[in-house]
This record gives structure tokens, sequence and C-alpha cells, in this order.
């Protein structure tokens, strides 16, 4: 055995000994439900929150397009890979996100990374001093990459902490450069929510801009589903491959923003363009999410139920207020047991585990679709407990 292999190997000891080791588990996909491991299993688990990855629409147009203009887009946007159909769906999420333009990427992680590294090569180039980016502690892991990507050591604020962050802004009130305010609007791990207005006070009283990660409110949180930042923010990002059911991200922002991108963010200059069937599902997607108003409130009304009951029972959900809603365990072992117990009662939910998020804060993740009826929400509800019974609440 080679140092290659051996280092390999003790990695992955170290993984198993500290209950961090992640497998791949193959899953097949059923309606209303999943087979895994050959059980069936209803899914509370993924972040498909509308259900839209199932609609027949997206998958008729997704089909139809890749039918009609083929399998892949063949280059990067730079080269020939920009189809007439981009730039259409473009203009049609720019419109749907209030923003003056949008540019598509390929993944929410290649967009948060690409960004920050060309918004702080702006802010060289043009201010003549690097950017400062404060940050909130639990933001997504891309939103840290794109920060090492950059060079950059960030100012971490703590977590929704609007007094913190306005001290920092303070602190670093003389620094030159541009300064940008980066937060998620919903929170992935811990479903809770970013004040956006406040957040947008706080940048213009400060001469700061706001970047807004808005995966897991797109399409199913704002007016007709377009988000938190209802047009509050300089930046947003969002992903295709959430609640909008397919694959796929977007910037919006101003038209010198997209522009300044297109020749400056390493991830998009250099990726082959989003195929014509992503595009398809998200054109479909568009169409259909302002309409599911209905959806929605269904949505958050059973995530509150839930809860609601999770809460009176002793169990902490953090400050949840959306479709995501963490359960609280502590150490590692112990969530993957309950995640196990829950399966076996015919729900799967993933323990979330360090480094995803902070050591001791292991959870489940229940993450809810808006097909879950009242009644289903009441058997997780019982199976949740009875898999928790054995546990002290956190």
């Amino acid at each position: 055995m080679n140092a290659l292999q051996s280092a390999l190997r003790a990695a992955l000891h170290e993984r198993d000994h500290q209950h961090a080791r992640r497998h791949l588990v193959p899953v097949e996909r059923q309606t209303g439900s999943l087979l895994r491991q050959k059980r069936q299993l209803i899914d509370v688990t993924s972040n498909d929150y509308l259900g839209l990855a199932d609609h027949p629409l997206l998958r008729q147009r997704a089909a139809d397009w890749a039918e009609r203009y083929g399998t892949g887009a063949r280059a990067s946007r730079l080269v020939s890979g920009t189809l007439p159909l981009h730039t259409r769906l473009e203009e049609k999420l720019a419109r749907f996100k209030k923003s003056e333009a949008a540019l598509l990427f390929a993944t929410g992680w290649q967009a948060n990374a690409s960004l920050l590294p060309a918004l702080n090569h702006l802010s060289r180039q043009q201010m003549g001093h690097p950017a400062t980016l404060f940050m909130d502690r639990l933001n997504h892991a891309s939103l840290h990459h794109g920060c090492l990507a950059a060079g950059l050591r960030q100012v971490r604020f703590h977590h929704n902490d609007l007094a913190h962050l306005e001290t920092l802004l303070d602190r670093h009130a003389d620094q030159k450069g541009l300064k940008f305010i980066i937060t998620e609007s919903v929170f992935s791990m811990d479903g809770d929510r970013a004040n956006i207005p406040a957040l947008r006070a706080l940048a213009d009283r400060y001469g700061a801009f706001l970047y807004v990660d808005e995966a897991h409110a797109t399409a199913v949180l704002g007016p007709g589903g377009c988000g938190l930042s209802n047009g509050l923010a300089d930046i947003t990002m969002s992903t295709a491959s959430k609640a909008l059911g397919g694959m796929g991200a977007f910037v919006t922002g101003s038209q010198a923003l997209c522009d300044y991108l297109v020749n400056q963010a390493s991830g998009f200059i250099y990726s082959t363009a989003l195929p014509p069937a992503c595009l398809g599902a998200l054109d479909a997607a568009l169409e259909i999410v302002p309409s599911l108003e209905a959806e929605r409130q269904h949505l958050q009304h059973q995530a509150n139920r839930l809860r609601q009951r999770l809460n009176d029972a002793g169990w902490k959900t953090g400050a949840s207020s959306t479709q995501i809603i963490p359960i609280m365990i502590g150490d590692s072992e112990t969530a993957l047991h309950v995640a196990r117990s829950l399966e076996e009662k015919g729900f799967l939910s993933i323990a979330i585990r360090p480094p995803t998020v902070p050591p001791g804060t292991a959870r489940l993740r229940i993450a809810l679709e808006s097909r879950l009826s009242a009644t289903i929400i009441d058997q997780l509800g019982d199976a949740l407990l009875d898999s928790l019974r054995s546990v002290t609440p956190q």
C-alpha cells in the first residue's frame, strides 16, 4: 500500500470513528415516495418543496427542448454556447426577481464561489483596495469557499445578529474598497430567515451592498414566490434545483453587474452552458410558480403544525419559521440512530452532522413538500416523537 492509499484509509477510519463518514445510497423516485434499499419511504429530506421535479409540464418541456435543440449546449456561453433559449430565459428570470438583469450559472455553488472573487477583483481594480465581506457565520459553504477563492479573510457576524453586524460595520467604516453584507434569506440547515429590510437599511447607512443567497426561499416565499429579497438586494443568487424543480442557478441584479460577471466570473466563463433540457424545465417552472399560492400556504401551515408539536414535546427547532425544520439532537452517533429509527417507520430524513453544521449541533433536518397532506404530517410527527423517545431533548 502506498502513502496515498494509507492516508486515504486513515482519513476514512477517522471519519468512521467520529460517526461523520458519508455514504452514497441510490434512491428510486416514485409518485409521492421513494425506494431506498428496497424500502418504500416518504421523503422529508429533499429540497423539492413544491413537488415541481415531478410536474408534467416541466417533464414535457425539458423533453421537448432536448428533442428540438439537442442534449447539450456544446460550448461555454462566450464561445458558441449562448442559445436564444438562454437569453430569453434570463429576461424572464429578471422579471420574476424584479431586477434589471439575470445571468444563468450551472449551480448555486458555482455562482457563489465565482461571484465573490469577481467582486473582490472589481474592488481592487477600481477602488485600489480589496473588498470587505461581512458574512453571516452560518452562510452556505459555497459562500465561505468564495471568500477563500478571493483570498479574503471574511468579517463574520453572529448568526442573524444585526447589532453585532452594525458593530463590525462601524469598526470597518474607514476601510477602503467595496463592502458587501452577505447572507442567505432562508438558512438551509436552520430554516430561519434573515431580516432583509433591516440588512438593507444597515447597508445603506454604512455604504455597503447587500448580497442575498435566495436558494431556499425562491418559489416558496415572497409575492408570487419571488423570494424574500423582493427587490431590496443589490445581488441575489437563486437556484433552479430546489423549489423550481430542475437544475441550474441564476444571479440577478443590474445589467452592469451581469455584464461584468460575463467578463470576470470564472465559473461562468470557463463552464459549458446549461443544456436545453434544464432550460426547458426552468422555463416551465416560471410559468407555474406564481399561481401556487395555495400550495405555499399549505406548506407553511403544515410546517408550523409539525414544529409546534415538536416544541410542545420539548424538542428545540431553533428559530425555524419555514419548510425547513431542524430537530437539534447534539452528537452525531445519536442523530444517526434517530434517522435510522425514523427510516424504519417509513420516513427518510438524513442526519446532518459536522462539518456541515457546527460541532455539537448534529440534527435531523426535516424538509417538507407541499404535496404532503395533514394526515401524513401527523404520521410523521408520531414517527419522529417515537424515534426520539429514547433521547433527551436538547
